[in-house]
């Protein structure tokens, strides 16, 4: 059997009651780092009394997900197999989905544990009235792929949530300000641990806020877009002061044109 087990994003007492349990029972443990899992056992083990037989720790990461997964065999699941990632939940950017849907494809059997998750917290966190979200994880690092997925996440209609590295977050929120810099944006900063922030205010006023130098974990939520979904139009994007690129990809997610095509034509007008 397999479990997909969620671990603390930064308080080590949110672990539940039921992931202690499940832990106690592992034979194997895929980690997305082997490390960062036998320390947490460490502090499970000291703090809150888990107790454990000797389990193997194997890796399993983005870098080699697919190929571990391709030398699978369902005899492996024979066991007790768990799945944690270094925090939170297992398959919210960070592997998983591809184990369940071998499970799925192969009649074995599985569990998905509730736990801990900074997507959720941040969104209820930042007060959007908004009930609809999307969750766009990583934005692309730079060029026109970046650009054009900033203006989905900026202008679908709905309240956005997105993970930025502390070394991009600057970037990003001068981003924001060019594109969209009436827009609430919200901010959360190590979420549930000694030095948690939220902070909720334009993308202007947060890199005003901001002044010391950003470091930690982050989570952004940026407010909806008067714009709801397929009300945006070609001509509002073409407003926008973005490459012809990233606006033609944008232009034909709405209209389901081919982006090529889409591209060429934006040229040639």
């Amino acid at each position: 059997m397999l479990s997909l087990v969620p671990t603390p994003i930064g308080n080590i007492s949110d672990i539940s009651l039921r992931s202690l349990e499940t832990l106690s029972t592992a034979d194997i443990i895929l980690c997305e780092d082997t490390r960062v899992t036998k320390k947490l056992i460490h502090l499970l083990k000291e703090r809150h009394n888990l107790t454990t037989s000797e389990p193997q720790f194997l890796s399993l990461h983005s870098h080699n997900e697919a190929q571990f997964i391709a030398k699978l065999t369902p005899d492996f699941f024979n066991v007790n197999v768990l799945y944690v990632s270094d925090a939170g939940m297992p398959g919210i950017s960070d592997p998983g989905q591809l184990l369940v849907r071998y499970c799925m494809d192969n009649g074995v059997k599985y569990d998905i544990l509730p736990g801990a998750n900074a997507v959720l917290s941040a969104f209820v966190a930042s007060g959007f009235c908004e009930t609809k979200m999307l969750f766009f994880g990583f934005l692309p690092h730079k060029g026109h792929d970046r650009a054009a997925a900033l203006q989905e996440a900026l202008f679908n209609g709905y309240t956005t949530v997105l993970y930025e590295s502390p070394k991009r977050l600057d970037k990003l929120l001068h981003e924001i300000v060019i594109s969209a810099p009436d827009r609430q944006v919200f901010l959360a900063k190590e979420i549930s641990k000694k030095f948690q922030r939220f902070y909720r205010a334009t993308a202007s006023e947060l890199l005003s806020q901001l002044t010391d130098e950003i470091r930690g974990e982050w989570v952004v939520v940026i407010e909806a877009s008067q714009h709801q979904g397929g009300n945006l139009s070609e001509s509002d994007i073409l407003d926008l002061d973005i490459p012809k690129k990233a606006a033609s990809k944008l232009i034909a997610k709405i209209t389901g044109e081919n982006p090529k095509e889409c591209y060429q034509r934006l040229l040639n007008t």
